[in-house]
């Protein structure tokens, strides 16, 4: 029986980057250790059970190239094994605090068995290179590893420069054929933003496709003729993408979708925050501050501040029958788009990856359901990554997409408002003189290259979105903020030196120890 349809599961790993040597310790470095312990490292040993089992799965995933740097940085990878020591030892000693209570007995001794196999995996069977064991999958034919633009700027908001633009998505793909020795076939846009015109920068650097929100497939010219379940061609010929409404929400939502199931284990009820300070202080905040250790013994219970103990076989239980009707709506929704548009449609499915695992304790269990059966239980939707997509419809509609992103209310308010606007006058200025410094210094060596390739840097991290997007929600603005000034400071320090043509290197070594991601960079990028 052939197929009637198909589905892209579509996720998005990223996090900015955070990485401060000159502390021995800092808080927002966890961000990317609990990511790696929930998220990245549990999807590996979901693929390695895949293929395992001889299961033949297609899944599209992008890694962020300031992921992907942060994956790569020896000091990150020494902390993060320092981090592991720590977890391992704080579960040790939840297995004795909680050796006359059952239930969450057998939870302390499956956060250490979490722990400990994570430790033992990093250090022996990855041999600490987590990107290459991503890259193992893609050589297979099971990934398809796309890439982003570099710091995930939000390029609608850059674009009063065409070079810092081109510049995000020229480093991001530089970085991608560094770690994976291939071109990208597709872009994550950083939050599915998209301004008409982005595409040709796309095709120059030859990318083949990209994503955006449903609306900007929809409300498309001229109006795309098989709604958001289709490829369709941009007029410079680059593939766009549209997300599926319909089956985000099941999963997105924490209110109406599966991750607020009953079953499911609560993300807010941690050790960190319900123990004894003293007995937890060795393993929070540098500064004291409770922060989340990632071991939780509730379930989510109800909306009630009463919340009873976290069981994880009937959270699997209940997150195989979630794939299940997860499946289930994508068969019956393949058969009415089948039967309507006389070709197979596409169903493409985007999520942050982060969701799976870290937000969402069993969305990575969810995904391997899923996928088996996909793959053992009907014939009616199909995995397919866009890419292979294109080659069952070579042919296609062309538009220009809308103005749009996947952000709240759908165009760029969450990255433009009250609480970031005055980041982009500071941007665009220096976006200008990286601009006129690198065509004024074309042809540059030694200490002035060194200076330009770091300016370049210092540009980048502070066009991530991420500080804005954080601004606007409250969560860490602070440090956004701060994170944006010093990025900005250090740029016009060193633009200083240029311009006044005197180099202080102990300054410059600094700024290249701490910001040092992105080390193939060259300052030529800015240039048109």
């Amino acid at each position: 029986m052939m197929e009637k349809g198909y589905l892209a599961l579509v996720l998005h790993a990223h996090l900015p980057f955070v990485r401060h040597p000159e502390y021995e310790e800092f808080l927002e470095e966890r961000w990317f250790f609990e990511a790696l312990c929930e998220t990245y490292i549990p999807f590996l040993e979901m693929c390695e059970g895949l293929v395992q089992d001889g299961v033949d799965f297609s899944l599209t995933l992008n890694l962020s190239p300031s992921l992907c740097n942060m994956m790569a940085d020896d000091l990150l990878k020494s902390r993060y094994l320092r981090y592991l020591d720590r977890m391992v030892q704080l579960s040790e000693k939840e297995i004795e605090r909680n050796r006359f209570n059952p239930d969450f007995h057998k939870l302390a001794l499956m956060y250490y068995h979490r722990f400990s196999r994570m430790r033992n995996k990093f250090l022996g069977a990855y041999s600490q290179n987590i990107l290459g064991e991503f890259k193992k999958y893609q050589d297979r034919g099971n990934l398809e590893i796309i890439t982003c633009a570099a710091t995930h700027g939000f390029l609608p908001l850059l674009s009063v420069n065409q070079e810092a633009v081109k510049a995000q998505v020229r480093v991001g793909i530089n970085s991608y054929r560094k770690f994976f020795a291939a071109n990208p076939k597709g872009i994550w846009l950083p939050e599915c933003a998209y301004f008409e015109g982005l595409d040709k920068f796309l095709k120059e650097e030859g990318i083949k496709y990209f994503l955006t929100e449903t609306h900007g497939v929809l409300f498309a010219r001229p109006r795309p003729k098989f709604g958001v379940y289709s490829s369709y061609y941009t007029k410079n010929r680059v593939a766009v993408f549209g997300r599926d409404h319909e089956s985000s929400k099941s999963v997105w939502s924490a209110v109406e979708g599966y991750p607020g199931d009953y079953e499911y284990r609560e993300y807010y009820r941690d050790i960190g925050f319900d123990l004894d300070y003293d007995y937890v202080r060795p393993y929070i905040s540098p500064c004291g501050t409770r922060i989340f250790t990632g071991i939780k013994y509730y379930r989510i219970s109800g909306e009630t501040l009463h919340k009873e103990p976290y069981c994880p076989e009937r959270a699997a239980q209940k997150a195989a029958s979630h794939a299940g009707n997860f499946m289930f709506n994508r068969e019956k929704q393949a058969e009415h788009l089948h039967s309507l548009l006389g070709r197979k449609p596409i169903i493409v499915a985007p999520y942050d990856a982060e969701l799976f695992g870290h937000w969402w304790f069993e969305g990575v269990q969810w995904i391997n359901f899923l996928i088996r059966k996909i793959c053992y239980d009907q014939n009616t939707v199909k995995l397919i990554t866009p890419f292979n997509y294109l080659k069952v419809y070579p042919r296609n509609q062309v538009i220009n997409p809308a103005p749009s992103s996947w952000g709240w209310k759908g165009y760029y308010e969450v990255w433009l408002n009250g609480s970031n606007d005055w980041v982009y006058p500071h941007l665009h200025r220096a976006q200008e003189k990286m601009i006129e410094a690198a065509k004024r210094h074309a042809l540059s060596n030694g200490l002035k290259e060194r200076t330009l390739n770091q300016m370049a840097r210092e540009l980048l991290l502070a066009q991530s979105s991420d500080w804005a997007f954080m601004m606007k929600t409250g969560a860490f603005s602070e440090y956004a903020s701060k994170k944006t000034v010093v990025h900005l400071e250090r740029f016009h320090l060193l633009n200083s030196y240029l311009e006044k043509g005197f180099y202080n290197l102990e300054v410059l070594e600094d700024i290249e120890r701490k910001d040092n991601l992105f080390p193939e960079i060259h300052y030529s990028v800015y240039q048109s």
